[in-house]
C-alpha cells in the first residue's frame, strides 16, 4: 500500500477507510527520521498515514498530539497512541499483525 500524505481537509475521509496507522511527525525531529523506514517496511501490511505537525495543528489539538513521533492506531471506532520512536516488530506486535 501507498503511504498517504494525511491533512485537515483529508483526513476525517481517510478514517473511514477502515483500520490504519496514524504517524503525526516532523520533519525536523530526528525520532521521526528514525520512525520512517520502519514505516515503510510495513506498509503492505496496514494502512500508513502520515500527518506533518507543523502544517496540521488543528488535527493535533484534537487527538492531543504534544511529541513527536505519535503514532496513532485506529481500528473501527477504537484507537491506540504510542509516543516516540519504535521498531517495526515492535509495531507490528502493538497492532496485532
Amino acid at each position: 500500500m501507498e503511504i498517504i500524505e494525511a491533512n485537515e481537509s483529508n483526513f476525517d475521509n481517510l478514517l473511514t477507510r477502515g483500520e490504519m496507522l496514524v504517524d503525526f511527525y516532523a520533519t525536523w525531529c530526528g525520532p521521526c527520521k528514525m520512525l520512517a523506514p520502519e514505516l515503510e517496511e510495513i506498509k503492505d501490511k496496514i494502512q500508513i498515514v502520515k500527518v506533518n505537525v507543523d502544517e496540521n495543528m488543528e488535527l493535533c489539538k484534537r487527538y492531543g498530539v504534544m511529541s513527536m513521533p505519535t503514532l496513532i492506531y485506529f481500528n473501527g471506532g477504537s484507537r491506540d497512541v504510542k509516543v516516540g520512536y519504535m521498531p517495526k516488530d515492535e509495531i507490528l506486535k502493538w497492532i496485532g499483525k
